[in-house]
C-alpha cells in the first residue's frame, strides 16, 4: 500500500537504548522518530554520531522534544528561557532537526497573560527563524493556563510569526473532552505536527493517565479516527506522529511494539480517509480449530473429546492428522512431524495452533495483512490437496482463511463419519486466550485492525489468588467472539496458564448448544467441573429460580446468568493437562455477553485443585 503522509514514533514509546529504539523504528519501516530529550541525555555518544545513525538507518529526525515551562514566565526566568532556548537550536542543529516541540507551561509561576506568552513564543521564533529552524506550540491537557489546542492556536496567531506553528495531540485534546472539529477550519500549513495517541477511558486525573496508559491509535476508547479526520480537513500534509507513555511498551520488545505502532498509523490514516486499506471481510464463523499434539497427547485429547460427543469423522490422506467433529464443531488433532504444529508442540506443548475462519474473500484478508504488516503463510501442501491461505497471529498461532464456499474436508481427509448429533453442539461460541499483561494492546489492535472486531469494556474477574482483566473483541454480525484474559498476579488461572504455555494461547473453547441440560445429559461422563451448593442457593434468590431448574443446574454443574436481552446456561469442564478447558453453553434471547458473574466460580472451582508456591 502507497502510504500517503509521512510516520514517526517519539523514541520514548520504544523499550531499549536510543540505538535500540531508532533500529527497531527503521526495521518495520517508520520515516522518522522524534527525538524525547531524555533519550538523547542518556546517550552514550555525541550529537553528530546520533545524526550519523540516524541518517544510515534512513531515519529523519522531524521533532526534538519537549521544551517545558517556557511562556509567560517573570524575570529573571523568562531570559533564562531564552537562553536555555538557544543551546537547544544548539543541540538541533547538530542533530538536523529543524522542530522542536513547545509544550504549554505547567509552572505556578506562569502568568495569565495570552499577550505575554505570544510575545515571548514570537520572540523565541524569531530566534529559531535566524537558525533556519522552527518553533511548534503544544497545549498540555494539564497546563497551568493553556489546555486546549483552541487556546494554544490563539496564542499562535496572536505572536504572527511564519516560524511559529500549532502542534496538536490527539490524546491532550481528547482526554479533555475538547472538541478536535474546529481544527478542520485552520489553514493546514499553520499546524507544523501532528501526534497521535489513544487511551483506555480512566477516572484518574489526566497528567497520570497521560504518563502510563496511552496506546496507539485503536487500542483505546478515544475517537483519534475522528480527531484525524479533523486534521487532515484542515490541508495538513506533514508527518503522523506516535506520542506514546505506556508502562507495558517501555518494557516489551521494541521492535513488536514498533510495528504495531505503524500498523495503527495505518490503520488510522485509512479510517479517516476511507481510503488505502482493502475492505475488511465478512466472517461466518470459526471453521476449525487446530490442536498441535504428539501421539500421546492426541490419544489423551481425543478421549476428553469423545467423551463430550465427538466422533473421528476423517484421517488426513497424506499427513498424521485426524478430525474429530460434532455438529459444526471441528478439531483437527495435528501430529505430523516437521509441519507447523510440530514446531509449535515443540515450544507449547499440547495447545491450540491454528485457527480457521470461514470468510467472504481469503484473498482480500490477504492483501489487507500485508497493507497492515500482518504476514501471511503457506504451508507445503501435497498433490490435490486444497490451498488455504493463512496469516500469522501475534503468538504466531496461525489463522487460516477458509472461502465461503470451499469444500475442503473431502479432498483433503477420508472422511469416516459425519459428527452427527450426539450431545447437541453446534458450533463453536467463542474462544478465550490467556496473555502475557503487556500484550493486550497488541491483541486487541491485530483483530481491530485486520477485522474491524470491536473491543467490549475491560472487565476485572476475580480470582482467589488475584484479579484478572479481561476484554471481549466481537464483529459487527456477531459471528466470531473472542476472550482475552490477563492478569499481573503470579498465581492466577490465568498467569498459570502463560507459565505452563510459555506464553500467549487458547485456553478455552466455548461450545454452542441448543439446550445446556440435554448437553449435558448426554456426556454425563467428561471431567466436568463441580459447582459448590452455596452457588444455587444465590442464584435462585437473585433470579427467582423454580426449585425443580435448581436441581437440575445443580446436579449438571450448570451456572446461570440473566441480562435484560436474554439468558445464559453454561457449565466448564477440567482443564486438560493444565493448559485448556471447554465450556458448554447455551444463549436464551438476546443475550451477548459471557457470563461473567460466574467467572469467580469457575476459577474458585479450578483453583481447588491447584496448591499455590509460597
Amino acid at each position: 500500500m502507497a502510504r500517503t503522509l509521512r510516520k514517526a514514533i517519539a523514541t520514548v514509546a520504544l523499550s531499549g537504548t536510543l540505538a535500540d529504539k531508532l533500529e527497531a523504528a527503521a526495521l518495520v519501516g517508520f520515516d522518522a522518530v522524534e527525538i524525547m530529550e531524555a533519550d538523547l541525555l542518556g546517550f552514550d555518544g555525541t550529537t553528530a554520531d546520533l545524526r550519523t545513525m540516524a541518517e544510515d538507518l534512513g531515519l529523519a529526525l522531524d521533532l526534538y522534544q519537549p521544551f517545558r515551562d517556557f511562556e509567560a514566565m517573570p524575570e529573571p526566568q523568562r531570559a533564562r528561557n531564552m537562553d536555555r532556548a538557544e543551546r537547544k537550536f544548539d543541540v538541533m542543529q547538530e542533530l538536523g532537526t529543524e522542530l522542536v516541540l513547545v509544550c504549554s507551561n505547567t509552572q505556578p509561576a506562569t502568568l495569565d497573560d495570552d499577550a505575554r506568552a505570544a510575545a515571548d513564543l514570537r520572540e523565541m521564533a524569531e530566534r529559531a527563524a535566524k537558525r533556519g529552524l522552527r518553533v511548534g506550540f503544544e497545549a498540555l491537557s494539564w497546563g497551568k493556563q493553556i489546555r486546549t489546542w483552541g487556546h494554544a492556536w490563539r496564542i499562535v496567531q496572536r505572536a504572527d510569526h511564519a516560524a511559529l506553528g500549532l502542534i496538536v495531540d490527539s490524546f491532550h485534546t481528547l482526554a479533555l473532552g475538547d472538541d478536535p472539529a474546529g481544527i478542520a477550519e485552520l489553514p493546514g500549513e499553520r499546524i507544523f505536527f501532528c501526534q497521535l495517541a489513544d487511551a483506555p477511558k480512566r477516572d484518574m486525573d489526566v497528567l497520570s493517565w497521560s504518563r502510563h496508559f496511552r496506546n496507539f491509535p485503536g487500542q483505546g476508547d478515544l475517537d483519534v479516527d475522528g480527531f484525524l479526520r479533523a486534521v487532515l480537513a484542515s490541508g495538513y500534509d506533514g508527518p503522523l506522529s506516535l506520542e506514546v507513555f505506556n508502562d507495558h511498551f517501555r518494557s516489551a520488545p521494541s521492535r513488536m511494539i514498533a510495528r504495531d505502532g505503524l500498523r495503527s498509523l495505518i490503520l488510522a490514516e485509512a479510517n479517516a480517509t476511507g481510503d488505502g486499506l482493502p475492505a475488511p471481510s465478512a466472517i461466518d464463523g470459526i471453521e476449525f480449530l487446530e490442536f498441535a499434539v504428539d501421539p500421546m497427547a492426541r490419544e489423551a485429547l481425543a478421549d476428553w473429546l469423545t467423551r463430550l460427543g465427538f466422533v473421528l469423522a476423517g484421517r488426513h490422506r497424506t499427513k498424521d492428522v485426524q478430525l474429530y467433529r460434532q455438529g459444526r464443531v471441528n478439531f483437527v488433532l495435528n501430529s505430523e512431524q516437521d509441519s507447523a504444529a510440530s514446531e509449535h508442540f515443540q515450544h507449547h506443548g499440547p495447545s491450540v495452533c491454528a485457527m480457521a475462519l470461514r470468510v467472504d474473500d481469503p484473498a482480500r484478508v490477504v492483501e489487507r495483512a500485508r497493507a497492515l504488516l500482518i504476514p501471511d503463510w503457506r504451508e507445503p501442501i501435497g498433490a490435490g490437496e486444497a490451498l488455504i491461505p493463512a496469516v500469522r497471529g501475534p503468538d504466531g498461532t496461525l489463522i487460516y482463511l477458509v472461502g465461503r464456499d470451499q469444500d475442503f474436508w473431502a479432498a483433503d481427509f477420508e472422511l469416516t463419519g459425519d459428527g452427527g448429533e450426539t450431545a447437541g453442539l453446534t458450533e463453536i461460541d467463542h474462544v478465550a486466550l490467556a496473555l502475557p499483561a503487556w500484550q493486550l494492546d497488541t491483541y486487541v489492535l491485530f483483530w481491530r485492525s485486520l477485522f474491524e472486531m470491536m473491543p467490549q469494556p475491560v472487565m476485572d474477574l476475580p480470582d482467589p489468588f488475584g484479579l484478572i482483566q479481561s476484554r471481549a473483541m466481537v464483529n459487527a454480525s456477531g459471528t466470531l467472539r473472542l476472550i482475552f484474559n490477563i492478569s499481573e498476579a503470579q498465581n492466577t488461572v490465568t498467569n498459570r496458564f502463560v507459565s505452563a504455555f510459555a506464553g500467549a494461547g487458547v485456553h478455552h473453547v466455548a461450545l454452542a448448544t441448543g439446550d445446556a441440560a440435554r448437553s449435558l445429559n448426554a456426556v454425563s461422563n467428561a471431567p466436568t467441573l463441580m459447582i459448590p451448593p452455596n452457588y444455587y442457593e444465590d442464584i435462585g434468590a437473585r433470579f427467582s429460580l423454580p426449585d425443580e431448574a435448581l436441581a437440575s443446574f445443580e446436579a449438571l454443574g450448570i451456572l446461570y446468568d440473566e441480562a435484560s436481552e436474554g439468558a445464559f446456561l453454561h457449565a466448564y469442564t477440567e482443564s486438560f493437562q493444565s493448559r485448556f478447558f471447554f465450556e458448554i453453553v447455551e444463549r436464551r434471547g438476546g443475550y451477548a455477553g459471557f457470563g461473567a458473574a460466574n467467572a469467580a466460580i469457575r476459577m474458585a472451582g479450578q483453583a481447588r485443585r491447584y496448591v499455590p508456591s509460597r
